[in-house]
């Protein structure tokens, strides 16, 4: 959850949808996303919406929030009047695992009680390697959890010195494999490449290091210096320096090749699967347009082409909660163009693509000059979609802009 919410139109004390906006519930993927805002220290990248006990001191803790929670729970079942189980839960943050097995499980508890699974529903977890073990793995698989996603971003200390990570190399390996003895069997690891000083040495290392823990996703990002945050202010100074987008290509190939060698395959631009049971399906329904319910401080959500977003505080969550009303700070209307353009940005970054039909015909035109450029599959596009070649992969940001409206 980043930390800065949008521009937005004022959004109804009683949460109340368009009539227009529940047309279709059900027929398109449903998931819920719950915002954990708790973390123990603050990471140097982080721009996202999360809060150390310092910085909360006793305006708000575990228990207001998870009171909001099933509030704000309760409220999402009776706007969407029948609302459909959920086909996908995924617990972020700030880290959840701080709240234990028993809080993970209170936390899954009240989405059955309000929302409902669907039959095979994916269960994912975030969680911090340093605040697992066996038994907390044991504890969220009885719990109903069938994912965990684990921060590891480095297996280099000096990398993990510089992006502020208490954990410590070999504790993320560790985490994951007893995640699969405890009997996940999807268990993602997440990398960061391009932090300063990091060497192709380094990433070869965390590399060695996912494939050791024999998980069967793996997501890499390269660092986004956000404006605010510690690193920020220590590039700014002169002590750092950022790394250039060269390097960034450089790495990601890099990542690419590794995980595409050892049958990891790449579903989404910045994400590689074993095979297809391994893809991560909420992500999936972001990408492909579904609906989801955010739940938490900040957090966002979207039915049926309305998008809105929570206050950011833990405290002012809560409160309004207990007053009786929602919590969103705003939201806005998409409007057919929109959805549009937000189809072209996101679909392109799959492996299966975009059709053409999407685009109106200056993007077709623009398609066939990317295709002539190396950056879209030929073939595909001959087969009406739109589909990124390894090159293209590499400048799908530009890809994007060159295609909408």
């Amino acid at each position: 959850m980043p930390s800065a919410l949008p521009d937005g139109d004022p959004a109804p004390q009683d949460g109340a949808l368009p009539a227009a906006a529940l047309t279709g519930l059900g027929s398109r993927p449903f998931g819920l996303y719950v915002h954990v805002p708790f973390c123990a220290t603050r990471c140097g990248y982080c721009d996202f919406n999360t809060y150390t006990p310092g910085e909360l001191g006793s305006s708000a803790s575990p228990q207001s929030w998870l009171a909001g929670l099933r509030r704000e729970l309760e409220l999402g079942a009776r706007v969407l009047g029948s609302p459909p189980a959920a086909d996908t839960v995924f617990i972020g943050g700030g880290t959840p695992s701080l709240l234990g097995a028993d809080g993970l499980a209170t936390v899954l508890g009240a989405i059955r009680d309000t929302f409902g699974l669907a039959p095979g529903a994916e269960v994912t977890t975030e969680s911090n390697p340093e605040s697992t073990s066996p038994e907390f793995f044991a504890g969220i698989l009885a719990a109903g959890y069938t994912r965990v996603s684990l921060g590891m971003q480095s297996a280099a200390p000096h990398v993990l010195q510089i992006l502020d990570r208490t954990h410590t190399p070999g504790r993320a390996r560790a985490a994951a494999k007893e995640a699969r003895a405890a009997g996940f069997e999807h268990v993602n690891l997440d990398l960061i490449y391009g932090t300063p000083g990091e060497r192709p040495q380094d990433l070869a290392e965390s590399l060695d290091v996912v494939l050791d823990g024999g998980v069967d996703h793996v997501s890499a990002y390269a660092l986004i210096v956000e404006e605010g945050t510690a690193l920020a202010r220590r590039i700014s100074r002169g002590e750092l320096a950022n790394t250039d987008d060269d390097v960034l290509a450089e790495r990601y190939e890099q990542v690419d090749q590794t995980l595409q060698r050892a049958g990891l395959t790449w579903y989404e631009v910045s994400n590689w699967a074993t095979d297809d049971a391994a893809r991560c399906r909420h992500n999936l329904g972001y990408w492909l347009g579904g609906d989801w319910w955010g739940a938490g401080p900040g957090a966002h959500s979207h039915v049926g082409g309305v998008r809105w977003w929570n206050v950011k505080h833990p405290s002012r969550y809560a409160a309004l909660l207990a007053e009786g009303h929602s919590p969103a700070a705003g939201r806005e209307t998409l409007t057919a163009a929109d959805r549009d353009v937000e189809r072209i940005l996101l679909e392109l970054r799959l492996v299966e693509g975009l059709p053409v039909d999407v685009l109106d015909p200056a993007g077709r035109a623009e398609a066939r000059v990317a295709a002539a450029d190396g950056l879209l599959d030929p073939a595909s596009l001959d087969g009406g979609r739109c589909v990124l070649t390894d090159q293209g992969r590499l400048l799908a940001d530009a890809v994007v802009r060159r295609l909408v409206p």
